[in-house]
């Protein structure tokens, strides 16, 4: 018995090694064409003077925040990293996925083996003996059951491939919350200390509006100015300072939110505060290769992983149009005691079994499947392409920002010197009795909104640079728990641009 048990299982063996996989074989769609991301003659072209420097081809560090220079924003993303729910959720639901994955293998690429122990107690009537009277007796029997269903054709595999595909796009959800997660603390982080700046430049007016309008009404006493004009100054006060609540309110929902964002309810204390100032502009950021596009971003990663699956679901519904073959053994022993069923009076008994099942007629059941497989297949391709364009738009659209705001920035900065040192010269003008009220108050506007706009124009910059991290992908390759798919994804793009590098020296 156990030759033939040893004999059968070879031959199953050799039958599962040389059995084919019907349906298409999934290949990795090529990288696009394109060789830069804007129709524009160069992507890098020539910096204005507070635009960072694109470096084409370098590689992005794990911890890419870390260009600000900013403990507070390090210890922050830390934190966040820890305690987020976002990242938890997407951890648990990866770890989920995987061992369903694990245990749907055991069960398809492995013979189900099972171990029994029974017990009857019977009452047969003696008369299907010829005999009078009923025979009570117990039955013991003790046994192992094997089963396996023959993967002929694939259908098991492909369905492993699927769940596989699944995993991985989880796998790359949990990049993409991570990206996101660091990716809206740096803004956050930035928005604050904008805010904060803002308010600071607001209080600076207030307080400059309040010394004139003292000013103002000295020389009202003295007649020098006329009462509509202290009026006047007066109401320039009130709207200064009217401009300090709307900023307070904003600057206490952007702290609630970083707290929210990091897992911590908004009226825990601990959290950092950032000033502009303490955040520094990168001199240089990374721009990768389109080529390289593919393979860093989570999105277009966990897009291509869905286009896996459709292929691997066109394979199991091909599968299923061809036989499945399941066979089963069993071996044991059986005895009238309990006791005998390891020694000599108990009886062996054995079977050895096999199912061939042929799909005949289904009122075309299989084949509308299969149909449906292909058809989710081509939604699953023009999504993938779809994610594809829209992450070459997501970078051309930062790539565009950089640009744009940097000039804004420069204009915004000449624009607050000029007004800075016309609001000196007329005040020093109005003390003297030089210059009207009017042209004090115009000065004082002018210089009150390019304060506020040199402020906005230098956030708005840094947070263009934290949006092109998280458009190049945001180096999570490089981290040591980043996830890794079948294919090992993480050390093929570390080694691709460490061969692209090489390429350029």
């Amino acid at each position: 018995m156990l030759r033939r048990f040893q004999f059968t299982s070879a031959v199953l063996v050799s039958f599962w090694l040389t059995a084919c996989m019907v349906g298409p074989d999934f290949k990795p769609p090529q990288a696009p064409a394109a060789k830069k991301y804007t129709a524009t003659e160069s992507d890098t072209g020539h910096p204005a003077a507070d635009e960072p420097e694109l470096v084409s081809g370098k590689d992005i560090p794990a911890q890419w925040w870390s260009v600000y220079r900013s403990a507070e924003l390090d210890h922050l993303i830390r934190l966040g990293l820890k305690d987020s729910p976002d990242i938890q959720s997407a951890q648990a639901t990866l770890r989920a996925l995987q061992e369903d994955y694990t245990s749907q293998s055991g069960s398809i690429l492995y013979p189900a083996v099972d171990a029994s122990v029974r017990s009857d107690r019977r009452n047969l009537s003696g008369v299907s003996f010829g005999q009078s009277g009923n025979f009570i007796y117990t039955l013991h029997d003790a046994s192992v059951n094997v089963s396996y269903k023959l993967d002929f054709f694939g259908a098991g595999r492909r369905y492993l491939e699927s769940l596989r595909a699944g995993v991985d796009y989880q796998g790359y959800q949990l990049e993409a919350a991570h990206l996101a997660l660091t990716a809206n603390i740096v803004t956050s982080a930035i928005s604050e200390a904008s805010l904060r700046a803002q308010l600071q430049a607001a209080q600076e007016v207030a307080d400059s509006a309040r010394h004139q309008l003292e000013i103002v009404e000295q020389q009202g006493k003295l007649g020098v100015v006329t009462p509509s004009e202290v009026l006047n100054q007066r109401a320039l006060l009130a709207r200064a300072e009217v401009q300090l609540p709307p900023l307070e309110k904003q600057l206490a929902q952007i702290q609630h939110r970083i707290s929210v964002l990091v897992g911590h309810f908004p009226s825990q204390n601990g959290m950092p505060f950032f000033a502009l100032d303490d955040l520094h502009l990168p001199e240089q950021l990374p721009l990768s290769l389109p080529s390289r596009l593919v393979h860093q971003r989570p999105d277009i990663r966990a897009a291509e992983a869905l286009l896996h699956q459709a292929s691997a679901q066109v394979g199991l519904a091909t599968a299923n149009l061809y036989p499945s073959l399941t066979i089963s053994a069993s071996y044991g022993t059986e005895a009238i005691k309990f006791g005998d069923l390891l020694s000599s009076p108990a009886s062996n008994v054995w079977s050895i079994g096999s199912n061939v099942l042929q799909p005949l007629f289904h009122g075309g059941e299989l084949t509308a499947k299969r149909r449906q497989a292909l058809a989710s297949f081509d939604a699953a391709r023009a999504q993938y392409r779809q994610t594809l364009l829209q992450a070459f738009q997501n970078v051309a659209d930062v790539l565009l920002a950089l640009q744009m705001d940097a000039r804004t920035l420069a204009l915004e900065e000449k624009s607050k010197a000029l007004s800075a040192e016309t609001l000196h010269l007329v005040e020093r003008q109005f003390s003297l009795g030089a210059a009207s009220y009017l042209a004090l108050l115009n000065a004082q506007q002018a210089f009150q909104q390019s304060h506020t706009s040199v402020v906005q124009a230098r956030a708005l910059l840094m947070t263009d640079t934290a949006a092109l991290f998280q458009a190049m992908g945001g180096g999570w390759w490089h981290r040591d728990d980043a996830y890794q798919s079948a294919s090992g994804d993480a050390q093929f793009i570390t080694s691709m641009i460490a061969d692209g590098n090489k390429e350029k020296e």
